[in-house]
């Protein structure tokens, strides 16, 4: 398997469209169902990327977000936040609690998988 991206969603259906679609990429796919689950998961294995959602029942993508960022260990894996929230102050609340960029679902798969690809080094930004 290649470059190992944890998904923290909690909609099973969203979790379940990100596995089929990357590990059928060859990515190999961990899932947490909120934010706690997510810090855990972190914690316990290395990753190469977060698809973090926003808004969860167990904590937020925020609090994910603002966990890892905070411990020296997890700062510098790459975290996509990818979620409903569509406005201005969203957008900046992701980017200042430690995401590198912030998508608006619903994602095409091309632009799950480059994302994927482009965060995890996989391929350059620019082709």
């Amino acid at each position: 398997m290649g470059k190992k991206v944890l998904v923290i969603d909690d909609s099973s259906t969203v979790r379940s469209y990100y596995r089929k679609i990357l590990e059928a990429n060859g990515f190999a796919v961990a899932e947490a169902i909120n934010a706690y689950e997510g810090i855990e998961k972190a914690l316990e294995e290395e990753f190469d990327l977060y698809l973090v959602d926003i808004n969860m029942t167990k904590g937020t993508g925020i609090d994910f977000l603002r966990e890892v960022r905070s411990n020296p260990e997890l700062v510098a894996v790459p975290a996509a936040v990818i979620s409903t929230e569509s406005e201005e102050k969203d957008v900046e609340l992701s980017l200042s609690a430690g995401a590198n960029v912030h998508f608006i679902k619903p994602l095409k798969p091309e632009t799950l998988l480059e994302i994927c690809r482009i965060l995890t080094g996989e391929v350059a930004a620019d082709g």
